[in-house]
């Protein structure tokens, strides 16, 4: 059993709770191509079998969330699940807020939340910050390609849609817009509607899967990759599926190859007309 499923994670659970129900349906190794924080609810893919090789590539693609930052708090956490450590601030009208939007968007060096999986000498910073540890995690460059305000919520939080690079913190976003209106703000909601061409409208709650209809919510890899389609034929095909390259004379870049009576193989890279495999799925 090999393929995709666009998971709808429930709020309030792990990656890790909905990535064990999948394993367990399936009788099948997977993971989760990018965690969401546990507050978190939406988009959240899960590989199954060997479709988990291609874990760097997804890993790479747009995502899309909807996010609210509550303005005038502060929380160790930069989510209002954290402990409280200022509140009563200031809060920006909206028009402030749009105003400095652009200013976020584009290549950014952004610092995570010192709640996070990123390490300091070898160790989890949400273990170092739980410890009352202090420590400042180094900037890391990614991309913000827009954040739109989208109006207000029953609480009264600023609510946005963002697409952004992966790696990208929508916490740390919430902080950033925050500081530039000399104020603060934490994440009070925030749920991914995209990640890559996996999307809110096509996802799946782990509640409603069994064994028995899981195979239905199963999507075939191939079908998720937008390359072109290659299906090799002797001495080509001897090659390449023995770990040797061919001349095919394709333009540079990846492809979906497939084998006789197999169907879908892999990933294969063409560079300078040569062509080899690059990721087997099967």
């Amino acid at each position: 059993m090999n393929g995709f499923v666009n998971v709808n994670k429930a709020p309030f659970v792990s990656s890790a709770r909905e990535v064990a129900i999948i394993k367990r349906l399936s009788g099948t190794p997977c993971g989760h191509l990018g965690t969401l924080d546990p507050m978190a609810s939406g988009v959240l893919p899960i590989a199954i079998g060997n479709a988990a090789r291609l874990f760097d590539y997804f890993l790479t693609k747009r995502k899309r969330y909807t996010a609210s930052f509550r303005f005038g708090v502060d929380y160790d956490t930069l989510d209002t699940t954290g402990t409280l450590k200022a509140s009563g601030e200031r809060v920006p009208d909206e028009a402030e807020i749009i105003s400095v939007l652009p200013s976020l968007v584009g290549e950014v060096d952004q610092i995570p939340p010192n709640y996070s999986a990123k390490c300091v000498n070898g160790k989890r910073g949400y273990m170092l910050a739980r410890s009352g540890e202090e420590f400042t995690l180094p900037p890391k460059r990614v991309t913000i390609y827009s954040i739109d305000f989208e109006g207000r919520d029953q609480n009264g939080d600023f609510i946005f849609d963002i697409e952004c690079g992966g790696g990208t913190y929508i916490r740390s976003i919430a902080r950033d817009m925050a500081k530039s209106l000399g104020t603060v703000a934490a994440m009070s909601a925030l749920v991914r509607t995209a990640s890559g061409p996996f999307t809110i409208e096509n996802s799946v709650e782990t509640s409603y899967l069994t064994a028995e209809n899981l195979q239905e919510h199963i999507i075939p890899t191939d079908s998720l990759l937008p390359f072109e389609s290659v299906y090799p034929t002797g001495t080509d095909a001897k090659r390449l599926f023995n770990g040797l390259t061919a001349d095919m004379s394709l333009a540079d870049g990846l492809y979906k190859i497939y084998k006789e009576n197999q169907g879908f193989y892999g990933l294969a890279q063409s560079e300078g007309g040569v062509l080899k495999i690059r990721t087997k799925l099967c």
